[in-house]
């Protein structure tokens, strides 16, 4: 204790505080306690939220459909359930519809995902490039994604119409008569398929366009001292790059396509839950639509949706064994 120190203490004055504590009060146990309680509980309560609308918006309709599928559940008395097993399943198995929309989601998902996801590619690369008004081009590109459902599909309805569409129009400037393009199998299927194409191809070039840019530079550096070209480096570097990037968004337009039903629904009309007279581009959302609202069969309706989410369990597993894969190969 140096001589000041003694002094003061000697003349009753209390003992200096020690560097960095002049004006600081010690925590009660009280704050100390509750600091620890905010340090240890205060992430749970800002994920909380989330967990509860999820449950009540998400887990809970999900955990009722599949409830509700092993009833017989009427539309005109929801409330009233009777239990049937898999009944409605097995006479799901059965139904010729059930298949048929089954085999339209399918072709339509196939029509529609590989030409969108190979121009998205392809746009992507044009962009990855240094052009004029990049900002505008991928405005543009995202603009489709951003128009309702609605009104682009009201809008290929005219342009697909049989007497003064402009796509028949155009078919007959070429010398081809107009195509009854709402009430064939195969044209239908396409017409459906452009307008996803439409919607959604601008929004995966953007995907594929940062997945790019995060390529690093030397590898296409070391590319062209080797004397590869552009389309060499596109194909040698740029999409072995991008093998993750493409296996999601395949994951995920499939998906999308499983769940089709806006398009469809709208490009049949006043009948559109059937897709179509004949069903041609009748989709499992679309049939789904029918069983439950038109033919007031909730507990079908419910079997068709864990179908369908049973369905998309599939497409996960294949898409992680898929992934393991060319995690190992790397």
């Amino acid at each position: 204790m140096t001589a000041t120190a003694g002094a003061v203490e000697e003349a009753g004055a209390p003992a200096p505080r020690p560097p960095g504590t002049h004006g600081r009060a010690r925590p009660g146990p009280w704050r100390s306690r509750l600091y620890r309680w905010d340090v240890r509980y205060s992430p749970y309560a800002f994920v909380a939220p989330f967990f509860l609308f999820f449950g009540a918006f998400g887990l809970f309709p999900l955990l009722y459909t599949g409830w509700a599928s092993l009833h017989r559940v009427e539309l005109a008395a929801p409330d009233h359930m009777e239990w049937v097993g898999l009944h409605n399943y097995v006479r799901l198995l059965d139904d010729d519809f059930f298949w048929n929309a089954l085999r339209n989601t399918f072709t339509i998902g196939v029509i529609s995902t590989v030409p969108q996801l190979l121009m998205a590619l392809g746009l992507a690369h044009l962009l990855h490039y240094r052009l004029r008004a990049a900002t505008f081009w991928r405005v543009a590109l995202l603009t489709p994604y951003a128009t309702s459902v609605a009104a682009a599909t009201l809008v290929f309805v005219l342009l697909y119409g049989r007497d003064y569409g402009m796509v028949n129009w155009a078919l007959g400037a070429l010398g081809i008569g107009p195509v009854d393009w709402q009430n064939g199998t195969w044209t239908s299927q396409f017409a459906v398929s452009s307008i996803v194409i439409w919607r959604w191809t601008g929004y995966n070039a953007l995907i594929y366009l940062a997945a790019m840019q995060a390529v690093p530079d030397e590898l296409y550096e070391s590319a062209a001292l080797d004397g590869a070209s552009r389309r060499q480096q596109f194909r040698h570097v740029t999409v072995p790059a991008l093998r993750p990037t493409i296996l999601f968004t395949v994951v995920v337009s499939t998906i999308g396509a499983t769940q089709l039903f806006g398009e469809p629904l709208l490009f049949g009309g006043a009948g559109g839950q059937k897709g179509g007279a004949s069903h041609q581009f009748q989709t499992l959302g679309l049939y789904l639509y029918e069983q439950g609202w038109f033919n007031f069969h909730l507990g079908r309706a419910s079997a068709v949706a864990w179908t369908m989410f049973l369905i998309l369990l599939l497409i996960a597993a294949v898409n992680l064994l898929i992934a393991r894969r060319l995690r190992k190969s790397h």
